[in-house]
């Protein structure tokens, strides 16, 4: 039975049909079919990214140039550098680090992702406000006009902070078969995603452990159309689609999104294998979580993923179909799936007996060799025992 796990480091078969499952999702969503019509292509859809705002400056990979060039050498007030004149390369472990861990904010980069959930539901209600204000109607009556429809991934960059890629679409009332007004351009969504980007924001409940009180977006911000065919620096909706189901199934070594398991003790953050950035973010999760004004929050269950507790891809309803839909379509042809029946010589099976439970032979010979090397193990600690005497 499969595990349905999308980490590729957990469990590589599942999350294969995962990638493939995400890249159907999304794909109908833009060209058409499982359920989608075709006409959906049609539509005014742009792709999104939007970032986290800086908690403070970290190493970077710039094309060759010098991270953090300074020609005055200053030093921050704990007496660190807060310049880099290195060059660093994709692999380099630097990459994503902190210049000076003290002046970096890990409460409010802990705290962002705890709302990034409430701040991508704010950019969409932005959004539908946008439109509608711009088509000169209530916003309560923007669903007789238009649907505005999105499919959103969640991905961790190298300084372990999420950032969102979308698929934002533009239906006509009846959903994706039929055509938004004619006011409704790819242009006007444009301006509406760029204004809610800028303009949306969550404010916090107050607290001593944290200076501001409201979060928002990040400056860096990217928004294009998605055409059919490829167009430019234009993404065609393959190349969409594949780049989301990508990323679904890294797992958290890949992403520095923290750990593939929750946590439930301090001594659990301080044994994980991560860096020393990560595991500073799973602290503070954990210092959080026990204030009595972030209780909400539940900060030291989602201490693993740093406080992000938001599912990794998520899609409005009329968007496309669900993983539930392809995933009965996928059980459903196995069953009916029955071979070239029309061979004579074809022989179908459809009544199975338990056999067994055993090792193969590979198996068994490495739980032969465990088991003898445990009963090696017992029998040095029964010698031992006997000659430290009844006092040991």
């Amino acid at each position: 039975m499969r595990c349905r796990n999308r980490r590729a480091s957990v469990c590589e078969p599942c999350s294969r049909l995962h990638a493939g499952d995400t890249f159907h999702l999304v794909r109908a969503g833009l060209s058409g079919g499982k359920g989608v019509p075709d006409a959906v292509c049609e539509c005014p859809r742009l792709f999104v990214t939007l970032t986290a705002p800086s908690f403070g400056p970290v190493h970077r990979v710039l094309d060759g140039e010098h991270c953090h060039p300074r020609r005055d050498d200053p030093l921050c007030e704990h007496g660190r550098r807060l310049g880099c004149g290195l060059v660093h390369t994709d692999d380099d472990p630097l990459v994503g680090l902190p210049i000076c861990p003290d002046c970096y904010d890990y409460v409010g980069h802990v705290l962002w992702h705890a709302h990034a959930g409430r701040l991508w539901d704010r950019f969409t209600t932005a959004v539908r406000r946008y439109l509608a204000s711009a088509g000169g109607i209530a916003r309560s009556g923007l669903g007789g006009h238009l649907v505005v429809s999105f499919a959103k991934v969640a991905e961790f960059q190298r300084r372990a902070a999420i950032h969102f890629h979308a698929v934002v679409r533009l239906d006509g009332p009846d959903g994706p078969g039929s055509s938004a007004p004619a006011w409704a351009t790819e242009d006007l969504l444009l301006d509406g995603v760029e204004h809610a980007a800028a303009s949306s924001f969550v404010t916090m409940p107050d607290s001593d452990a944290y200076g501001t009180e409201r979060v928002g977006w990040g400056g860096q911000f990217d928004a294009r159309p998605i055409r059919s065919f490829p167009d430019g620096d234009v993404p065609p909706d393959a190349a969409v689609a594949g780049y989301v189901a990508k990323y679904v199934t890294k797992g958290a070594a890949e992403t520095a999104a923290g750990l593939d398991y929750r946590v439930t003790s301090l001594e659990g953050i301080r044994a994980a294998i991560v860096n020393d950035h990560v595991r500073a973010l799973m602290g503070t999760c954990w210092r959080l979580g026990g204030l009595a004004e972030l209780e909400h929050l539940r900060l030291r269950t989602w201490a693993h993923s740093l406080g992000h507790r938001g599912h990794i891809l998520s899609k409005s309803r009329r968007y496309s179909t669900t993983y539930a839909v392809l995933r009965a379509d996928r059980a459903e042809h196995r069953r009916t799936d029955t071979g070239p029946v029309d061979d004579p010589n074809t022989v179908t099976e459809s009544t199975w007996r338990y056999v067994g439970s055993r090792h193969t032979l590979g198996a068994a010979q490495l739980a032969a060799g465990i088991a003898e090397d445990l009963a090696i193990g017992r029998e040095f600690a029964r010698e031992a025992m006997a000659d430290w005497g009844p006092e040991a």
